[in-house]
Parts: structure tokens; C-alpha cells; sequence
């Protein structure tokens, strides 16, 4: 996951609407059923799909009150706390 992708989503999310994001994670998880996919274009929408996941968690922490900054930090804690795991 990378931290300027999440942030230009939810900067995306706040001017439209997070519907653009989850129609695009629709689209994105259908295409990887294409059998004729490589591996690598395979790899590249998956980690697309772990970004816009990442920026509607973010979002969804800035709903509940967290201000942008602190949900960002707070998200990517989390995850590098996993990967550490």
C-alpha cells in the first residue's frame, strides 16, 4: 500500500463520492478473472485493490470524527504492524 495513493483516493472520495471508489473495486475484482491475465497484471490490480480498500477504511475513520492526518498514520500503523507480524 502506498500512503500518496490512499491520500489522493480519499481527496478523491471527499469531492465526489466514495460510490466512484467501491464501482471501481467492482470493476477491478471482475478483471481479475480474466484467465488470459499474466501474473504481473495480476499482482498490479491487486495491489490497486488494497489501496482503494485502504482509502474507504481511511475515509471511514474520518466519518467517525479522526481527523485526515491522524487516519492516514493510524491506518498505515496498522497495516505495517501486520506486515510485521
Amino acid at each position: 500500500m502506498r500512503l500518496p495513493i490512499i491520500k489522493h483516493v480519499v481527496g478523491f472520495i471527499e469531492e465526489n463520492d466514495e460510490d466512484w471508489v467501491n464501482e471501481s473495486i467492482e470493476l477491478l475484482e471482475s478483471m481479475t478473472e480474466i484467465e488470459s491475465l499474466k501474473d504481473e497484471e495480476i499482482e498490479v490490480m491487486g495491489e490497486l485493490l488494497s489501496n482503494l480498500y485502504g482509502s474507504l477504511e481511511v475515509n471511514k475513520m474520518i466519518k467517525d470524527g479522526m481527523d485526515k492526518k491522524e487516519a492516514m498514520n493510524s491506518f498505515m500503523k496498522r497495516v505495517m504492524g501486520s506486515i510485521d507480524k
